[in-house]
């Protein structure tokens, strides 16, 4: 393991049935680094997130964070070690405003109430603090799923496609706000389709394809790589 690594994996695999979702996979991620995750729909990107951030227990393989074992965990226990996520589909809760749903994110992960302002105030939801969560479009229901994330003040940020649906200014403005979470020293995994997007992120990627790494590595030498052309870019 790198010495700077604060996310480590080693060789996850996890199996639903006869299906290898996730096959051997590993990777590290430093503190201010942004590292993009590629790879045709049913990869298994998803699934790697969730291996990672708890939602699924690892059938093999194991996950460190600052060097120490967190494989496992739950969810909420990694939230309170520094490492939160956010999802391809927001789930806020609708009947509550925005600013409740951060500050239940940040008071159950024993943040101050003050990380919930910094976090509506840094997405540009501040405006829209006291509409219901469910009142929110698509962009910004991302946005808050984002704003909740950050109000636990975490170390390491897995973005699973913050980009999807959203319009070309929207996408200049997340890729703004995630290079000043990385310059602040947050250490991001970001899952994403958009390549043009993730350019603007980062030159290093982790391509998959039917659950196994197939390259990692620069973004502009995997456009020009065989197998990442025939499986990602349609040939």
């Amino acid at each position: 393991m790198s010495s700077e690594a604060v996310l480590v994996a080693r060789d996850l695999g996890k199996s639903f049935a006869s299906l290898k979702a996730v096959d051997g996979i590993s990777l590290e991620l430093s503190s201010g680094e942004i590292m993009g995750l590629v790879g045709p729909n049913g990869s298994g990107k998803t699934t790697l997130v969730n291996l990672v951030s708890g939602l699924y227990r690892p059938d093999r393989g194991e996950v460190l964070l600052g060097g120490h074992p967190v494989t496992g965990l739950a969810p909420h226990r990694l939230a309170r070690l520094g490492l939160n996520r956010t999802f391809q589909v927001p789930k806020p809760l609708h009947t509550l405003t925005v600013r409740e749903n951060v500050e239940l994110a940040a008071f159950y992960t024993g943040q101050r109430p003050e990380e919930a302002e910094r976090a509506l105030d840094f997405t540009g939801l501040a405006s829209l603090a006291d509409r219901p969560a469910g009142s929110l479009n698509v962009g910004q229901q991302k946005l808050l799923d984002l704003a909740r994330a950050l109000a636990t003040r975490p170390r390491i940020l897995l973005v699973d496609e913050l980009g999807a649906g959203l319009g070309p200014k929207e996408l200049d403005e997340v890729a703004e706000k995630l290079l000043l979470l990385a310059q602040s020293g947050i250490a991001l995994l970001v899952v994403e389709h958009l390549l043009a997007f993730l350019n603007q992120l980062t030159s290093r990627v982790l391509v998959m394809n039917a659950g196994m790494k197939i390259f990692e590595g620069n973004l502009a030498a995997a456009a020009e790589d065989p197998l990442v052309v025939e499986v990602f870019l349609g040939g």
